[in-house]
């Protein structure tokens, strides 16, 4: 296949795009280069893969990877165990709300009715390959175990829709129903909220930027009048997107979908024990252990101030200094110095305390996936306020109101900078406060660094993935490749597989980030707009392209990811609402501060008067509705005699439907025999001339996509085939190291 994005640019269609050969998963299985007890290792691992797969139903074809992996390719066997699935996953979303009827017994009318949508079918086969044994999963999980080998489990994109996807948003102003709905049909409920959200984020910002403008024009900066008006929009459309996503959830048939959680594989229980309640047998952790370990948060909150609040002040301070004080040689080049070492230190520390951040977050040990991310969520949510926000808390309530007080702290880089020349006049200047710094900053963070995120989310890692492929080449050639593992495909099926390779190496797509620029983007409009009220302009140019790259990162710059489903945009929610009352208390503060009291030439707090600026900001009103947040979130989180007898009965209604539904086991004994593929020949029929004849005749009018799955005759075989390119991998690496 051709560079990806020569695909979506080019009108002419591209070999290897045309089909996905009816594959529903891929499993890159990455092959150790080392020791022969490694090799043996994957080995056996490899043959409980494909058993694995076979036993819950699933067909297997596996290809060479490149040099050192296989792509085991995966797809149910059987329409009925794929019905099945179906029925069993729509009963549990009726038993628990989610649906408001059974669905209909007589499945073939029912889905005629309700059709599989794709977002669906790889849903239910990414859970069958994935949940435990023990409920009747093949129990993979990527990387864990004896998986480790496992390197990752992923749908293959449809290029067709990507396409018509891409081109159909390159000439739209919005986004409609249909659009979302597509989106919702191909990748889940879970990107399709994220867009919904996205859409309808840009189209409220319209108001503010038609009102930001005029503010420009007429009022200027710090206007009381444009911050209330601020204030009121963010309420207005956190309260508005509260009731949308439940409009959707309720349109999408996903309501209450939250409540269905899917149990982590990593979760380490202390024991089982019956709930008291339901008489269910539960896995159980200690709670005080984990309130333990979630007080960590608290000091980890405190490292993310001092680390990276401490390197933030640091370079704010060096900044001041050199352009504000400085005077000496070399300025024009140490006015950079600050950027580059934020540009240096600032990845780094938050790389390490991202990955401490994930880290208590395993250590709290959650049941369930949702329960880890939203915990996960928070954590990254203080990295980002602090980084995103401080920079301008610094400017506003520090160096305006106390600049005359702290720069004589400054000395150090005076008698620094002193020492480094031979010059004998002073190399400073007195100081005075630039009035200008807070709006050039506020510009900064609203405009340039929404176009270095862009460049650095979307430009950087494709140009990344051309040079390590071009280097990769290039080695290849210096280093020979006379030992290499040789890969000679089908011709049917050579662009198809080359596609493959290239998209089993791309990145998992993560919602999580997109979300978090978006949410960090409002902090911005509702805390520090009213500094300069063209932010929303800025925003809204800015949101029209982010739908845009956003679907090509999907599309060329990640794997497809699996269509999970959800009723909300979660924990970003509490952020939103959190960024939106600080809103209106940070407008309130830097109205009071900068309207009527101009920026003070002597940078002294003595004018400001304390009492009156409390008042401005409703200091008391604003605690009681934090106070009020808090019993809120609490009291919902206490269980009461209502809602455990609601349990019990809703639990025994599901035990009784469930054993009445899936009591007999019947209907499962084919999906193993329907399993082994069909071209599977079982152990004692014979394998005659006649029948290898016939074969061919009826081969030679199959179609491609039909003969990629008889290729390889059953599990058997597929493991027999693997152990040789296994073997040949090792043998071909072992004969370069020598």
């Amino acid at each position: 296949m051709a560079d990806p994005l020569s695909f979506y640019l080019d009108d002419k269609a591209q070999p290897g795009t045309g089909s996905n050969f009816d594959v529903d998963y891929v499993l890159h299985y990455k092959l150790p280069t080392t020791s022969v007890k490694e090799k043996e290792e994957a080995e056996a691992a490899f043959i409980q893969l494909i058993n694995a797969l076979s036993a819950v139903g699933f067909a297997t074809e596996v290809r060479p990877g490149g040099k050192s992996s296989l792509l085991v390719f995966t797809k149910i066997a059987s329409e009925k165990l794929l019905t099945s699935q179906v029925y069993r996953y729509r009963i549990q979303d009726w038993l628990f709300g989610v649906r408001t009827s059974a669905p209909n017994q007589d499945l073939s009318k029912y889905l005629e009715e309700e059709p599989v949508s794709e977002a669906e079918r790889l849903r239910l086969t990414y859970l069958l390959i994935t949940k435990s044994k023990n409920e009747g999963g093949a129990g993979i999980t990527a990387k864990m175990g004896k998986w480790k080998y496992v390197d990752s489990i992923f749908p293959l994109h449809d290029h067709a829709f990507n396409r018509r996807w891409i081109k159909a948003w390159s000439g739209k102003y919005f986004l409609d129903e249909e659009d979302l709905n597509r989106i919702r049909d191909k990748f889940g409920e879970r990107v399709a909220f994220y867009f919904a959200f996205l859409q309808s984020y840009f189209a409220f910002l319209l108001f503010p930027a038609a009102f930001g403008f005029a503010a420009w024009l007429i009022l200027g900066k710090f206007s009381w009048f444009y911050a209330v008006v601020n204030s009121l929009w963010s309420v207005v459309f956190f309260e508005h997107w509260k009731t949308k996503e439940v409009d959707l959830a309720v349109r999408w048939g996903v309501r209450g979908v939250s409540r269905i959680q899917h149990p982590r594989p990593q979760f380490q229980f202390e024991r089982e024990t019956q709930d008291p309640v339901t008489g269910e047998i539960v896995r159980v952790y200690s709670p005080f252990k984990r309130l333990s370990r979630q007080l960590l948060q608290i000091p980890f909150a405190l490292a993310c101030v001092v680390v990276l609040g401490g390197l933030i002040a640091s370079c704010f301070s060096i900044e001041v200094f050199i352009t504000e004080i400085y005077t000496g040689p070399f300025k024009q080049y140490l006015t950079f110095l600050p950027t580059v070492l934020l540009t240096i230190f600032m990845p780094t520390f938050s790389g390490l305390l991202t990955n401490l951040a994930e880290q208590l977050t395993k250590a709290e040990n959650y049941e369930t996936h949702d329960a880890h991310q939203a915990s996960f969520i928070e954590k990254i949510f203080v990295l980002n306020f602090i980084t995103s926000y401080l920079p301008i808390f610094l400017t506003a309530f520090v160096y305006v109101p106390f600049g005359k007080l702290l720069v004589p702290y400054l000395d150090v880089f005076k008698v620094t900078a002193q020492s480094f020349t031979t010059m004998e006049k002073p190399v400073t200047k007195s100081w005075e406060i630039n009035p200008d710094r807070l709006t050039k900053q506020v510009i900064y963070f609203t405009v340039t660094a929404q176009i270095v995120n862009f460049l650095t989310e979307v430009i950087v890692p494709y140009a990344k993935r051309k040079v390590f492929k071009k280097v990769q080449e290039v080695q290849s050639e210096f280093s020979g490749n006379g030992h290499e593992l040789q890969i000679k495909d089908h011709p049917d099926e050579a662009d198809f597989l080359k596609r493959v390779r290239n998209e089993a190496e791309l990145d998992e797509y993560d919602v999580t980030v997109d979300y978090r620029e978006m949410v960090v983007q409002f902090g911005y409009l509702s805390l520090f707009s009213v500094i300069w009220p063209l932010a929303a302009c800025s925003f809204l140019v800015n949101n029209w392209v982010e739908a845009r790259s956003d679907a090509m990162k999907i599309a060329i710059g990640s794997q497809r990811p699996v269509p999970w489903r959800a009723d909300s945009i979660g924990p970003w929610l509490n952020s939103l609402g959190f960024l939106s009352w600080l809103g209106s208390i940070t407008s309130a503060a830097l109205v009071y501060l900068f309207n009527k009291h101009d920026i003070n030439p002597d940078g002294t707090p003595w004018d400001i008067s304390g009492w009156a600026l409390l008042l401005s900001i409703l200091f008391a009103e604003h605690i009681y509705f934090a106070v009020q947040l808090v019993v809120r979130s609490l009291v919902q989180k206490l269980d009461n005699p209502g809602l455990q007898k609601e349990r019990a009965e809703r639990y025994a209604m599901r035990k009784k439907l469930l054993e009445q539904t899936f009591g007999s086991h019947g209907h499962d004994a084919d999906l193993t025999e329907e399993a082994q593929g069909p071209g599977h020949v079982s152990s004692g029929e014979k394998i005659t001339r006649e029948a290898l004849e016939e074969e061919a005749r009826v081969n030679a009018t199959r179609t491609p996509e039909q003969l990629f799955w008889l290729r390889q005759r059953g599990a058997a075989e597929t493991i027999e085939i693997g152990r040789g390119l296994i073997a040949a991998v090792a043998a071909a690496n072992q004969t370069k190291s020598s």
